[in-house]
């Protein structure tokens, strides 16, 4: 059932003859025999002629549109076979060539295609229909072309039937690279992935990212659209606009489609790039409209048109704007110049293309050059008749060589060599003069492997079929009055880099960069991108970088943010500064101002230190409990002072952790000195007999002295082993950093304040009680003061403390420390080196024990009076007061019990006066 299915299906194809070819081998192009045959297709004319919009029935249509430079592709495959059949390379295997001309129709082009896979040696044109072509025995071996990607896309898949070699010399399209869909094509051209890859590195690099895209609407148009809008995206690159044209030139709505395009181009202004994936007779038509209507742009050209002689000469063509092109790498044309040099009039192969050439150029005879393509080119579009051709008659074939794409003729001579190469090793064991000596799919297993050289260079295809030469980027500049294709720069395909050939190509890259091609203009550093939904990516406002943000190239998309711990940066900053770490400083002018101040103090207290020891035996030093104590006063107001320098300057670990035991240490030792003599003034006012023992007992200088300090160095010593002060850098601020000493423990801290409160409580209560002796020598007075000082220094600290932030916080502890320091020693000693400097009068032996009597007997008077007048009172009324007699005597009691401690005080701090003050005892008062 299955062999009856195969033979039903079975078929024949048999080339229908027409009036334009009544043969098969009219149908041929250019053809030479040899031992093994390679077909060529090739897109010698520019359209085909059909008579009829719609035909009724199927013929091969007449061709018309001479294309120079594809007709000198078709002598660049013919020349590099004679090199090959004029070599070693096959010893004695000759190659001979089938080249037919696709007319730029993918119909004409398959039916060239049929003609190769027709059976060989047949006597009639044939294809035979077979479930296995491994013996099957085509026309030709391999197939050089077609240019065009859609053209080489409809041949491949026929070729694809029989595994034959299809190597082609232009067509990029990327999915011919796709082996499972083309499993026998290659070409010896990059594909154009990497083209379009190139094409958006160089619009990146040059600062453009708004440009438009003309495309044709076939697989090469298509695909490369899809291709570079995903190169584009990647590089940031939008595209403002994609028009598609027709793909083939008998398209009648193609001059619409132009004509539409132009008035979009015009429209869209800030579009100054536009990239042209067309065909050359496409650009032709596009830029002659645009030179009428004055469009100027930078043109970005792909392979097909970027070395188009025809189109680089158009009249006014520098009018249309800047050129830049990607062609294939050249290779050396010295012999193919040579060749056209040489070129036969009457060639002795059958060659129609050089016969029509021949015509056509014999009908132009008399044109310019400048005119002479256009002239070719209208006369081929109608039939000539042909007519004798003088044998003097010049061909110019200089004219030709301007008219040569060396990129693409070097791709034909490797894709001519490649086969050459591997139809060597293939023939190495076999005998190759013979035609059945093997099938096309046996010499595709050799192509894949083969390598080739151009006689300098050695290739070889990759895994997808592909020979990535790399592209020359080329650029279109007048020189004395003509359009000349330059080359600028190289592009490597493995680096993705542009190598420019030298200064003068670079400062021409300069130059076109200066062209802008931008939707919106560029962000500067300092500013960021803003787009909306309804904008495209590259079109967007510019903002200003907050602050602490920063910008340092142009058209960022967003800002970048500093490290808020050591660095700032102002609003539509371009770059972060470093945080500047502010302390207080020993040259700022608060620091100098406290400084000052503690150096003074200091000063105060070797001042008073050296008026203490001068007056040492005087009796207000004396009655100042003498130079001992006096000395630790003052070697703690010393320290008091001297701790405040540890607040200033950069923080240290040291510092941190002496400042705060200094101050805590030598300030309690202050106040435990001080309570010492007040709880000394208590003793003495204190009549109570129980109270006065118990406190007797309890007054141990020395001991409450080291005890007392003893407990805030416990404090202290606890508050370093656990929690010590550590430096502290405050990061918060905005533009700087403040360095500080961290307390380490705020209850350590607070218990170090307190203890030191309840120590100038206890003796603001004990110094209160004795604040009514003697003026000049009322120490617990002045004490009260001292005390109150720094009570109120100190409780209105805290919330200042607390609310505080900045570099001047330990200020703030320095002006408690100074006020609370001044004021305790102030009040201490200013009034007793006040007495002695400058009341000496008063600070004598005589004048002190006239104080004492002074004071005894006011207070016992007024004590005798108070009780006299309280007698009469009650004696006028005629009252009497059972217990008024022993009111009165506790009252004149405690008042003589005053008077004797004052004097017992002063006998005790005064020596050599106790033999002078009198002992009354209280039952004589």
């Amino acid at each position: 059932m299955a062999l009856l299915i195969i033979l039903i299906t079975c078929f024949v194809i048999i080339f229908a003859t027409s009036q334009p070819c009544q043969t098969p081998d009219d149908f041929v192009a250019a053809t030479s025999p040899g031992h093994v045959m390679i077909g060529g297709l090739f897109a010698i004319h520019e359209k085909t002629l059909s008579s009829e919009e719609y035909p009724r029935r199927p013929e091969i249509q007449k061709c018309v549109g001479f294309e120079i430079s594809i007709f000198l592709q078709t002598l660049a495959m013919i020349h590099s076979i004679e090199m090959i059949n004029n070599s070693t390379l096959l010893s004695g295997v000759t190659l001979g060539y089938e080249i037919y001309d696709t007319c730029t129709e993918v119909t004409v082009a398959m039916a060239a295609t049929l003609r190769f896979l027709s059976k060989l040696n047949c006597s009639r044109e044939i294809m035979e229909f077979k479930c296995d072509y491994s013996s099957y025995l085509p026309r030709v071996k391999a197939v050089i072309g077609a240019g065009y990607s859609e053209i080489t896309i409809a041949v491949s898949r026929m070729l694809n039937l029989q595994l034959m070699p299809q190597v082609s010399y232009e067509s990029t399209a990327e999915i011919l690279s796709d082996k499972s869909r083309f499993p026998s094509f290659f070409r010896t051209v990059p594909s154009d992935f990497y083209q379009t890859k190139a094409m958006a590195h160089l619009i990146q690099k040059s600062g453009w990212n708004w440009i438009g895209m003309i495309t044709t609407d076939d697989d090469y148009g298509r695909l490369a659209l899809n291709t570079f809008e995903i190169q584009a995206a990647a590089k940031n690159v939008c595209i403002a606009f994609k028009e598609v044209f027709p793909a083939f030139l008998s398209d009648n709505t193609i001059e619409v489609r132009i004509n539409q395009t132009l008035e979009k181009i015009i429209a869209e202004a800030q579009v100054n790039v536009i990239v042209v994936f067309l065909r050359q007779f496409h650009v032709f038509n596009l830029f002659n409209k645009a030179i009428e209507k004055n469009i100027n742009k930078i043109w970005i050209a792909s392979d097909n048109w970027s070395t188009a002689t025809n189109i680089a000469t158009i009249p006014n063509i520098k009018r249309v704007g800047k050129v830049v092109g990607f062609t294939f790498r050249r290779g050396n044309m010295s012999s193919f110049h040579a060749f056209l040099q040489n070129l036969p009039m009457f060639p002795k192969h059958k060659n129609k293309p050089l016969n029509e050439y021949v015509m056509l150029l014999s009908a132009c005879a008399y044109a310019k050059d400048s005119d002479l393509s256009q002239c070719i080119f209208n006369r081929s579009l109608r039939t000539l008749a042909y007519k004798a051709i003088e044998r003097n008659f010049s061909l110019r074939n200089n004219f030709l060589w301007d008219y040569t794409e060396p990129g693409v003729v070097h791709s034909i001579q490797l894709a001519v060599f490649a086969l050459g190469y591997a139809i060597r090793d293939l023939c190495q064991a076999r005998d190759c003069q013979n035609p059945n000596a093997f099938q096309p799919w046996e010499l595709l297993d050799v192509l894949k492997n083969v390598t080739f050289t151009d006689g300098k260079n050695s290739f070889h295809f990759d895994a997808h079929g592909d020979l990535n030469t790399g592209y020359d980027v080329l650029l279109w500049k007048e020189i004395n009055g003509h359009m000349t294709i330059t080359k600028m720069a190289e592009y490597d395909l493995q680096k993705d880099v542009f190598i420019f050939t030298d200064q003068e190509t670079k400062n021409e890259f300069r130059n076109l960069k200066q062209i802008p091609s931008k939707c919106s203009k560029e962000c500067s550093p300092g500013q960021m991108k803003k787009t909306t939904r309804s904008q495209h990516i590259c079109c967007y406002e510019c903002v200003n970088c907050p602050e602490n943000h920063y910008s340092n190239q142009t058209d960022m998309d967003h800002c970048l943010l500093c490290n808020n711990e050591t660095h700032w940066a102002p609003v539509r900053s371009t770059t972060c500064y470093e945080k500047e770490v502010e302390y207080l400083n020993w040259n700022d002018s608060l620091a100098i101002l406290l400084l000052g101040l503690s150096l003074l103090g200091i000063m105060f207290v070797l001042a008073i230190g050296i008026i203490f020891t001068r007056n040492l035996n005087t009796p207000i030093v004396k009655s100042s409990g003498g130079l001992t104590v006096c000395y630790v006063i003052l070697l703690s107001h010393f320290l008091n002072f001297a701790s405040t320098g540890f607040f200033i300057g950069e923080p240290q670990s040291f510092t941190c952790k002496t400042r705060q035991t200094l101050f805590g240490v030598s300030f309690t030792l202050c106040i435990s000195c001080i309570l010492m003599k007040s709880l000394k003034i208590l003793l003495a006012f204190s009549f109570d007999p129980k109270l006065q023992n118990f406190l007797k007992r309890l007054y141990k200088p020395i001991p409450i002295i080291f005890t007392c300090t003893g407990i805030q160095v416990v404090i202290c010593t606890l508050w370093l082993i656990f929690a010590a002060p550590v430096v502290e850098e405050n990061v918060s601020l905005p533009r700087v950093i403040i360095l500080k000493c961290e307390e380490g423990s705020m209850v350590a801290f607070g218990s170090m304040l307190g203890y030191i409160a309840i120590l100038a409580f206890i003796c603001f209560i004990f110094a209160f009680k004795g604040r009514k002796l003697p003026e000049n020598y009322n120490e617990a007075k002045f004490i009260t003061f001292g005390m109150l000082i720094y009570f109120i220094a100190w409780i209105t600290f805290i919330p200042v403390y607390v609310t505080t932030f900045g570099k001047y916080l330990p200020a703030i502890e320095i002006i408690v420390i100074l006020i609370s320091n001044y004021g305790i020693l102030c009040c201490t000693f200013f009034p007793k080196c006040y007495v002695i400097l400058w009341k000496q009068e008063t600070n004598t032996k005589s004048a002190f024990l006239k104080m004492i009597y002074s004071y005894s007997s006011h207070s016992a008077g007024s004590l005798a009076m108070s009780q006299a007048s309280l007698d009469s009172t009650n004696s006028s009324l005629g009252m009497t007061n059972p217990n008024a007699d022993g009111k009165s005597a506790a009252s004149q009691k405690n008042k003589a019990l005053q008077a004797q401690a004052f004097a017992d005080i002063c006998r005790e701090n005064i020596p050599g006066v106790s033999k002078t003050l009198p002992r009354k005892r209280i039952s004589s008062i």
